[in-house]
């Protein structure tokens, strides 16, 4: 049984850096590309970066770049976003998901087999 487990979520004032994790299991998490989106209320859920299954390439939504760094550790199972310079619009359920097509480098939902079930990160000014 495949899961991803996110936390380290929180409340922050504007300005301010939170540390999401990711633990992965039930997966050969070697071999996936990894992502993380965001959800805010009345909101689609979006994009907001990326990590190719060998950690050589990274993606980032525009709204974030220079701010969120994604990484990950093979040996944890564990992928990992920094998120500094926090905005209010940041604020959102942000999730984690798993990518089986290492071809790819996905910024779609639909893109992504498994899903974590979410963490709050709420950002106030």
């Amino acid at each position: 049984q495949v899961q991803l487990v996110e936390s380290g979520g929180g409340s922050v004032q504007a300005g301010g850096s939170l540390r999401l994790s990711c633990a992965a299991s039930g997966l050969p998490f070697s071999s996936y590309n990894m992502g993380w989106f965001r959800q805010a209320p009345g909101k689609e859920r979006a994009f907001v970066a990326a990590i190719r299954w060998n950690g050589y390439t990274t993606y980032y939504a525009d709204s974030v770049k220079g701010r969120f760094t994604i990484s990950r550790d093979s040996a944890k199972k564990t992928v990992y976003q920094q998120m500094n310079s926090l905005k209010p619009e940041d604020t959102a359920v942000y999730y984690c998901a798993a990518d089986r097509t290492q071809s790819r480098l996905g910024y779609q939902v639909g893109e992504y087999d498994y899903w974590g079930q979410g963490t709050q990160v709420t950002v106030s000014s």
